[in-house]
């Protein structure tokens, strides 16, 4: 498949005199789009195909239906699919980018990554093998790093000078953990105080349009938490899993996670700002196993703390979400501080992750060291080794995701203490092509 390179463009650009500055620069971006513009079009239906052969692959699609008729009509098989998404990867490869203004640069790397993601994924559904860590790159563009069970025996070490009583310290932390559950009967009112919180200080700061929108359900026998089901025309289907109780932190992160300013804030800026803005028909379908998915949990976990900086997160769970939970307010500090020294073990489920998929550890075995290290009771160390079952290396974009763009916004000048940008260069990104491996640009 042929496509006129930006040299081509400034070449015609000139044979017709078209003036330089700004005029060059729209040329040169039509120029690029009429050459993107077919890829991006046959990668939205490669991605649809490809979810003919795994369910969980589409995660959101709101382009023309006539796309998806054509392309889950008679699907090709994943090899077949694989194939042509390589095809299609070399094409963008060989686009000329050189002088084009940075979304268009972004844009295109975005597509070829996205595309060569496509292949892997479709070669793993034709029977090809690959690592925990060859999976990682593959699809989410990134190298996990390793970790070791010393390291997460110093924070347990930590954690257990803090925690009350004697005996092993998972079966203590879940005690002391139940007195914060939420009553199953307060729930829905804890979460959409939550909720309508994370999304009073999220249309503070960003852009959204007035038909946002979202609704809020309750499900059950799901291997997830929570899940955010974009639709399209800026609104979203959260569901939250009530398998197992519900502690009072989760309130915050599923709220701003699957909400503001997290997977809803980001798919309506996908589409507001890349949709209908630029007209780039490829960020009209999010296949979940790809980079895509690095920026959007990793962002979604980073929202967080956006939103909740410091004590004002204590404060707000204190004063009104503990009230509503029927929980005692006096010991939020308490609950927060332990909380983030355990979040240092996040990285366990992914060691546990690793050791599994690469059928180092039994289902038994993934599930124990989960106990062990990452102070998961045993039901729902179980229920995680579901969650790798069905995603496998995808556990590595909440916490290598959240710390990547946390470093990303950071290191632009949006720390804690400049509230202002933190915001700005977070919701640029949200609206951005960008990939993970360009977080460390």
């Amino acid at each position: 498949m042929r496509r006129r390179t930006l040299a081509a463009a400034l070449l015609l650009a000139a044979a017709c005199g078209a003036p330089e500055d700004a005029d060059q620069e729209a040329d040169l971006d039509a120029a690029l789009n009429a050459s993107l513009a077919p890829v991006a079009e046959a990668y939205v239906k490669l991605v649809l195909a490809l979810g003919e052969h795994d369910p969980a692959y589409v995660d959101a699609y709101y382009g023309p239906e006539e796309w998806r008729t054509e392309a889950t009509a008679s699907p090709p098989s994943p090899i077949q699919i694989g194939d042509s998404a390589s095809a299609l990867a070399a094409t963008v490869a060989q686009v000329d980018v050189e002088g084009a203004a940075e979304p268009q640069r972004l844009r295109a790397a975005y597509l070829q990554r996205q595309l060569e993601a496509v292949a892997a994924h479709a070669d793993r559904l034709g029977g090809r093998t690959m690592t925990f860590d060859e999976e990682a790159r593959a699809l989410y563009d990134v190298d996990p790093p390793e970790h070791t069970a010393e390291e997460f025996q110093a924070v347990l070490d930590r954690l257990d000078a803090r925690l009350p009583g004697a005996g092993p310290i998972h079966e203590r932390y879940q005690q002391w953990r139940d007195a914060f559950i939420i009553p199953p009967e307060r729930l829905d009112t804890v979460f959409r105080a939550a909720i309508a919180e994370a999304r009073r200080r999220t249309v503070e700061r960003l852009d959204l349009p007035e038909n946002e929108r979202f609704e809020l359900e309750y499900v059950t026998d799901k291997s997830w938490s929570g899940y955010n089901w974009y639709q399209g025309d800026a609104h979203s289907l959260i569901q939250l899993n009530t398998d197992l109780p519900i502690h009072i932190d989760r309130a915050i992160d599923l709220a701003a996670h699957e909400g503001y300013p997290g997977h809803h804030v980001y798919n309506v800026l996908i589409e507001q700002e890349l949709v209908r803005e630029r007209g780039w028909p490829e960020f009209q379908v999010y296949p979940l196993f790809s980079p895509q998915s690095l920026i959007a949990e990793g962002s979604a976990n980073y929202g967080i703390d956006v939103a909740f900086p410091g004590e004002e997160r204590v404060t707000f769970e204190r004063d009104v979400l503990y009230p509503l939970a029927g929980l005692d307010p006096a010991r939020a500090a308490e609950y927060r501080e332990i909380q983030e020294l355990a979040a240092e073990l996040s990285y366990a489920g992914n060691e546990a992750a690793r050791r599994y998929l690469n059928d180092e550890f039994t289902r038994e075995e993934a599930a124990a060291w989960l106990t062990r290290y990452g102070l998961m009771d045993p039901e729902r160390a179980l229920q995680r080794t579901r969650f790798m079952d069905d995603y496998r290396s995808y556990v590595i974009n909440y916490n290598l995701g959240r710390d990547m763009v946390a470093d990303y916004v950071e290191r632009l000048g949006g720390t804690a203490d400049d509230p202002e940008r933190r915001w700005e260069v977070f919701g640029s990104l949200l609206a951005s092509p960008r990939l993970p491996s360009g977080l460390r640009d």
